[in-house]
């Protein structure tokens, strides 16, 4: 809240609206420019300054009188014959005006977040318009699938625990879903985006973002076929290997936060391992990319249903693992769940360290162990289906990794 006599709020309002107003300007467009889209931002703080001894009419006022400037503003553009298609200038000054008046009687941040969101919109304008235009009728489903997923199905799942071990939720089963579903949408747009330009870095990183175990199937099949060599085929699939970290320590920030702070050690150590290797064998498989990586849809409803499914499953598994098995138990769930996929684990084994059930030591060496479950299914896919030479490479690596991994598991503290 603004202190009286302050002069924070109408300056701060004031240079969001230059701020705005600045990218029009550049744009030189007919309806206003810099100085109106600063006038406009401060008339919203003095209005909301105002409206504090006098009422909040005052700023419902103040939103009219800019429909009316902008209305006579259109009137003499059409007089004039220089009217021009679209609403977007108009919408511009209304949301800026409100932000102005945010300034004063909201949080300060949301304000300011605002208007750089309003203004980066506005400066990329042309480039959403072309990334629409490129846009096909399944990547607008795969969107339109998202929204379902995460806006529709979620907020209506019931928020509390059930069942053996008192360890599912629908409602953050599902939430886990989006996550993952998210994540893997995002891979999706990226490879979409990128996939063209070819290359063996370009390569592996949106293998590794889309799926790393997809990536080691389809390369492999390249190399066994003869249309990518060895050195890049495992050059690709390692690097795709290496995202996987990143990936578990976006998703433990999500579900657990405080967890992130123990695992990020060991999780970078691997990731640093599986980068400089990754760096060292670029070299011999610098060869482009030939893109043949094709991810399917993402946001598939039935595909989301599977995963939660899965992830409810390890949930459950790792429970009755800790609580009957004890260590040994939870490692050996750990490598088998981890063998295609570590998503399940990871998440599932961040719920319980944030609850609580399971120590965040324990916590990230079931994920470590569980991603050298996972190096090693792909070692085997790129042996049985790339060939001896791919085979021989990534199984190298893999020892690596594995003994570096289990170095871990036992010294570090």
């Amino acid at each position: 809240m603004l202190l009286d006599g302050s002069f924070t709020a109408p300056l701060l309002a004031l240079g969001l609206g230059l701020l705005v107003g600045l990218q029009k300007e550049r744009a030189a467009s007919p309806l206003a420019g810099l100085k109106t889209f600063g006038l406009t931002a401060l008339l919203g703080a003095v209005a909301a300054l105002v409206s504090a001894h006098t009422g909040g009419w005052v700023v419902a006022a103040g939103l009219l009188g800019v429909v009316g400037v902008m209305a006579i503003g259109n009137a003499i553009q059409i007089r004039e014959g220089n009217a021009t298609p679209g609403q977007t200038t108009e919408v511009a000054m209304l949301v800026m005006y409100l932000i102005g008046a945010l300034t004063v009687v909201g949080p300060t941040a949301v304000a300011v977040v605002l208007a750089g969101a309003v203004a980066v919109l506005l400066h990329l304008r042309e480039e959403l318009k072309g990334l629409i235009r490129r846009m096909t009728d399944r990547d607008v489903r795969a969107i339109m699938q998202f929204v379902v997923i995460s806006l529709v199905v979620l907020p209506v799942l019931p928020n509390r625990t059930f069942g053996p071990f008192d360890v599912l939720n629908p409602y953050n089963i599902w939430l886990m879903v989006v996550l993952i579903v998210g994540l893997n949408l995002t891979g999706y747009a990226a490879f979409r985006w990128l996939s063209n330009r070819g290359g063996t870095v370009v390569a592996g990183l949106l293998g590794g973002v889309v799926s790393s175990t997809a990536t080691a199937f389809a390369y492999a099949r390249n190399t066994k076929a003869g249309e990518m060599p060895a050195p890049a085929s495992a050059a690709i699939i390692w690097l795709a290997s290496s995202v996987v970290y990143v990936r578990v320590m976006i998703e433990i920030g999500a579900v657990a936060p405080r967890f992130l702070l123990s695992a990020a050690g060991p999780l970078l150590v691997m990731l640093a391992l599986f980068t400089v290797t990754a760096g060292i064998i670029w070299r011999s498989g610098s060869a482009p990319a030939d893109g043949s990586l094709e991810p399917r849809n993402p946001t598939h409803l039935r595909a989301a249903v599977v995963f939660g499914a899965l992830y409810a499953c390890v949930l459950v598994l790792v429970a009755a693992a800790g609580a009957y098995l004890g260590s040994a138990g939870l490692y050996a769930a750990a490598l088998l769940s981890g063998l295609t996929d570590i998503d399940a684990i990871t998440l599932s084994t961040s719920r319980l360290v944030a609850e609580g059930r399971l120590g965040a030591d324990l916590g990230w060496r079931l994920i470590v162990a569980a991603s050298l479950s996972n190096m090693a299914f792909k070692a085997g896919i790129a042996w049985t289906l790339g060939g001896r030479a791919l085979g021989k490479r990534l199984g190298g690596l893999s020892l690596l990794a594995v003994t570096v991994g289990v170095a871990l598991i036992l010294l570090w503290r």
